[in-house]
């Protein structure tokens, strides 16, 4: 402590005249602030200095620091105001750095994990069971099944809530897996035909006013006649192009005269009765 005294007294040792003058009261004995710095000031266990009248000092079990000096031994972060460990070593170390060089101490909290105690081991690191907790919710994990996200664990509801993509037709969260198309998550079992639930993941599908098919399904339930080949068209075999005319639909390739053959698609044509022919045909 330091004071100023209005009565006349002097320092301890060099016995000047404390009068009006900062001094520091060691041991009993009143001592001013030059000879308690040469004189009685504790040695700074790291940086060796005496610690003097003016600086602020921190001790523990019988060694002394600056506070500028107490620091960890391995990262070296302040240790001020912070949670701390002494090794026998007589290292001091913040919980964290301790913690990796003792490979029995919590992660969470950086304690000792007792022999015998509950706690769960995980890449190769240690928690007691309570301490082993979700990042999200705080909830000890236990016995519940988890799920990491960089160095931090969450139980599968936070990390639902918190990362996992919505599927674009039930709209529930994809917890793994899943398919993507058109950029839009799905369930790998929401992804089917919309009429006979086929799953369509690895096979040939179409996609018609935003509901999917497959390709049986789209055939016989969706897909327009050609007028000219009587089969489906769908896009998967014959031309991937509809025509039309009035109430009849065509593939690409099977829209022809119905003397020459010609193509008729993008040219003039004559229709006689449910027939299409060219101009020079129809003549």
């Amino acid at each position: 402590m330091t004071s100023t005294m209005t009565d006349r007294f002097d320092c301890f040792y060099c016995r000047d005249n404390l009068h009006g003058k900062k001094f520091v009261k060691k041991d009993d004995k009143h001592v001013c602030t030059k000879c308690f710095d040469k004189i009685c000031a504790n040695t700074c266990a790291e940086c060796r200095r005496p610690i003097g009248a003016d600086s602020k000092e921190l001790h523990h079990k019988n060694r002394h620091w600056h506070e500028d000096c107490f620091r960890c031994a391995k990262c070296y972060a302040p240790l001020a105001s912070e949670p701390f460990c002494a090794r026998d070593d007589g290292k001091i170390m913040c919980g964290k750095c301790s913690s990796r060089e003792d490979g029995n101490r919590c992660q969470g909290c950086y304690k000792v994990v007792m022999p015998g105690a509950k706690n769960v081991e995980y890449k190769k690191k240690l928690w007691h069971e309570e301490c082993f907790t979700c990042f999200e919710c705080n909830q000890p994990i236990r016995t519940q099944s988890f799920l990491a996200k960089g160095d931090n664990i969450y139980c599968n509801a936070c990390h639902e809530k918190k990362f996992a993509k919505n599927c674009f037709h039930c709209k529930e969260p994809i917890a793994s897996g899943g398919i993507t198309y058109q950029e839009n998550p799905w369930h790998k079992e929401c992804f089917v035909c919309v009429t006979c639930r086929k799953p369509l993941s690895g096979t040939r599908f179409t996609n018609h006013e935003n509901t999917l098919y497959c390709v049986d399904c789209y055939r016989t339930d969706v897909a327009k006649m050609c007028h000219g080949c009587k089969n489906p068209i769908t896009g998967f075999a014959r031309g991937t192009k509809v025509l039309n005319y009035e109430e009849f639909s065509w593939h690409e390739n099977c829209f022809t005269c119905k003397k020459c053959s010609l193509s008729l698609a993008n040219k003039r044509f004559v229709r006689t009765g449910d027939n299409m022919y060219c101009v020079r045909c129809a003549m």
